[in-house]
């Protein structure tokens, strides 16, 4: 098309070069450059068009004293979804701006059209769709159970024609699905790319914070895991949540990477049935059913997500190699940690790992991501391999340290009482956590260890 040239921009920091590269030379980050159309010069200004993000968000703004400054009672929305309420924090707050994104299938719009029904028992819900029609919508709300009080639905991509009819209904929330489908007339280039996306997005965050409006956009994700489009989008919105969860596992984490208005360490959790998603209160019991009994090589955790106590089970298998290097696995434990674990175990306890091949998994999908798992994990690799098991009612909780120390953790009797809840009559844990405070919860028996070599002959007298 005349007037217009083909560049190549970053994902990361919207650099632009006339031809592809594989690294920026503006931010060092690798296969970040995606093809997008710009005007070649700049028209003029009686002929340009006026795109909507840069509009004022309100002519009438004047500095306020922060000490007059107060909440409104209706400034936090039930969704109807206590596990989603958790992680944004108490609810949906007004006038912000939510990124809701997660892999193809995961349940996104599912998720959405759920909530529907709670925003709409006290709130106008206008739901915009650029990937179905309202046949398909009418059809997956039927299957779900949602009457629709008070919602619009609205299939339009274009900007321009969503925020007219934005100003009919003045909609108290607002759904779009997704951000990736809408574009502007005023960009020349093809919905999705880096410079659509930007734009469409300032529309919608300036026209949530303009008129009060709760705005939740979907973001798709590309084959590394990361929302599709540029990295500044994760910069403007108040809110960053990550649907994640295996296709062929019935559970579902909510987690989110960015809140204004709340903690990021909270996660949600969800089981996908016939008629949606369905809330898991008590994720612990979920994650160590089936559990087998009198098997080496199975210890388990009780790691925090925010406030939420969670148990979890390790499983590690320690078998002989038949390769030169040994190999190593893991699955919902970092493997630099586990690998860590290991050398601390070879040089601490001459256990020779190094003659072995190393598997070890998390049950249920969980990623654990604190130290507090480090006593359990080498429990596990001990276990497997001196196939000596570890008894069932044993829950063991710790960091290590290269020395093989163990060193304290926090919240622990938060820990101790959910393993107690579960089921759980002994407890290991670090002899530093026993000093500060004395421990004493009912139904369990605690065990203070103070370094690897502790748990090492624990074992033993388990056995």
């Amino acid at each position: 098309m005349k007037g217009l040239k083909t560049v190549y921009i970053c994902s990361e920091c919207e650099y632009k070069s006339p031809k592809w590269m594989g690294k920026c030379p503006s931010c060092g980050a690798w296969n970040s450059f995606a093809e997008d159309v710009e005007e070649a010069s700049p028209a003029s200004a009686s002929a340009a068009p006026k795109r909507i993000s840069m509009l004022p968000m309100s002519e009438n703004n004047r500095a306020v004293s922060f000490c007059d400054l107060e909440i409104p009672e209706y400034m936090r929305q039930q969704t109807g979804l206590n596990e989603l309420d958790r992680v944004l924090g108490g609810g949906l707050v007004h006038g912000s701006v939510v990124l809701l994104s997660g892999e193809p299938g995961i349940g996104k719009s599912t998720l959405l059209m759920q909530i529907c029904d709670a925003l709409g028992a006290s709130k106008r819900v206008l739901y915009i769709s650029g990937e179905e029609s309202g046949g398909q919508l009418k059809l997956r709300a039927n299957r779900l159970g949602v009457i629709g009080k008070n919602l619009s639905i609205l299939t339009e991509t274009n900007i321009e024609n969503i925020l007219k009819e934005c100003e009919k209904v003045k909609p108290d929330v607002m759904i779009v699905d997704s951000i990736q489908t809408i574009y502007s007339a005023g960009v020349n280039s093809a919905p999705g790319s880096v410079s659509q996306v930007r734009e469409t997005a300032l529309s919608f965050i300036n026209k949530a914070k303009s008129a009060g409006m709760s705005v939740i956009m979907v973001g798709h994700v590309n084959k590394e895991g990361s929302i599709a489009g540029p990295k500044v989008l994760e910069h403007m919105v108040d809110a960053v949540l990550y649907f994640e969860g295996e296709r062929n596992q019935a559970y579902r984490i909510i987690r989110a990477i960015k809140n204004r208005y709340g903690s990021t360490n909270e996660i949600g959790v969800f089981e996908m049935g016939d008629r949606g998603l369905i809330e898991v209160e008590n994720p612990s019991e979920m994650l160590l059913a089936g559990r087998p009994k009198n098997i080496s090589g199975n210890c388990a955790v009780c790691t925090l997500e925010g406030t939420r106590p969670l148990i979890a089970e390790i499983q590690a298998l320690v078998t002989q190699t038949a390769f030169p290097a040994p190999r190593r696995t893991t699955n919902g434990i970092d493997y630099n940690r586990m690998c860590l674990i290991i050398a601390v175990l070879e040089k601490r306890l001459g256990l020779k790992f190094y003659q072995n091949d190393v598997y070890l998994n998390v049950i249920g999908g969980l990623h654990l991501d604190e130290p507090a798992s480090d006593v359990s994990v080498a429990m596990a690799l001990i276990s497997s391999m001196t196939n000596r098991i570890i008894p069932d009612d044993l829950i063991a909780i710790g960091e290590l340290g290269l020395a093989g120390e163990c060193r304290a953790v926090s919240n622990l009797e938060q820990r101790v009482k959910e393993a107690a809840r579960l089921g759980f009559t002994r407890a290991v844990v670090p002899h530093k956590n026993i000093e500060k405070r004395k421990l004493s919860c009912e139904g369990i028996k605690i065990i203070p260890i103070r370094g690897i070599y502790e748990v090492l002959n624990l074992m033993k007298e388990a056995e």
